[in-house]
């Protein structure tokens, strides 16, 4: 039985009937005479019948060497195909690409990266799944997805060796009030002053009760919880009618309802990191890589725009 092993020989026996002699096939493969010789034997032996009748005037095919020389241009073209369809993928024309992130990176940073990707690299498979960290720590583990946003604070960081870890920029966490609110017009706010609120919270123990609860107790106080909202769309719309103010990162505040005003918290204010993140234990992809530079390109712009721009103090 011919063996996988025996694929070389199997494209050199076809090399020399295309030659038409083993002296010009040696010639044109840089190899000597006696070494094609002896893989062509090889593959004899392998075969169990003979593949060539030599002759003084050259070779012949045998029915089986005909057979396998068949076979063997089929080989050649899929591995040519092949060749193309991997400068495909490493020339970014093909290929996919699965990504994870949160909903607040989603409706920010995301689409800057997503809409610069679709249009330099069509050909790419571009999938999208935005959960909650701890999915998306799953689907990375599992390769569902091959890069992820994600992010953490300084009491929480994410420190696992699995993963390589790009720090794209800081995301600050703001004050969301009413306007009629008495500290709408102001342009920051200390957590010391805001002993007495009520406040508007994510539902469900999301992250950022925690990020109150500690901010709170830096100032010896825990927050008195008015209504627990299912997203930060919901959450400026309870803000806006006076049931509470909130704490809201400020990537959750892309979409801005004109009836709230936002002001920066002052001091020592949480703020989180937004991390891009893959496995280490291999290479990026072209279109990893890509879409890496793309990401890294995004927050860039919405860090100069947080420089040039502060948000709305009413």
């Amino acid at each position: 039985m011919i063996k996988i092993s025996s694929s070389e020989r199997i494209l050199l026996l076809s090399d020399v009937a295309r030659f038409g002699t083993m002296t010009l096939a040696a010639e044109a493969l840089g190899y000597s005479v006696s070494a094609i010789s002896q893989q062509v034997r090889k593959l004899e032996a392998e075969a169990g019948q003979p593949l060539l009748q030599r002759h003084s005037r050259g070779i012949f095919l045998t029915d089986a060497g005909k057979s396998v020389v068949e076979h063997a241009e089929q080989i050649r073209g899929r591995l040519k195909s092949l060749q193309y369809s991997l400068d495909d993928i490493a020339g970014l024309r093909a290929g996919t690409l699965a990504m994870g992130t949160f909903p607040t990176a989603g409706a920010s940073l995301v689409p800057l990266a997503i809409n610069r990707f679709r249009r330099e690299h069509p050909g790419v498979d571009l999938t999208v799944r935005s959960v909650r960290i701890d999915a998306l720590l799953k689907m990375l583990t599992t390769r569902e997805i091959s890069l992820s946003l994600l992010w953490d604070y300084h009491w929480s960081r994410l420190d696992t060796p699995e993963l390589e870890l790009i720090h794209l920029l800081d995301d600050p966490t703001d004050l969301v009030v009413a306007p009629s609110h008495p500290l709408a017009s102001r342009e920051s706010v200390y957590m010391s002053e805001l002993l007495d609120e009520l406040w508007v919270v994510r539902a469900g123990q999301h992250p950022m009760i925690e990020v109150l609860v500690r901010a709170g107790n830096h100032v010896g106080f825990q927050p008195n919880i008015a209504y627990e909202a299912n997203d930060y769309q919901e959450a400026q719309a309870i803000v806006a009618v006076g049931m509470g103010v909130a704490l809201v990162p400020r990537l959750a505040l892309t979409v801005l309802r004109d009836d709230v005003r936002v002001i920066p918290l002052a001091g020592e204010a949480p703020q989180r990191r937004i991390l891009l993140a893959r496995m280490a234990d291999t290479p990026p992809t072209a279109a990893e890589a890509s879409m890496t530079a793309m990401l890294k390109e995004a927050s860039r712009r919405l860090v100069a725009q947080r420089v040039s721009q502060t948000p709305e103090a009413g």
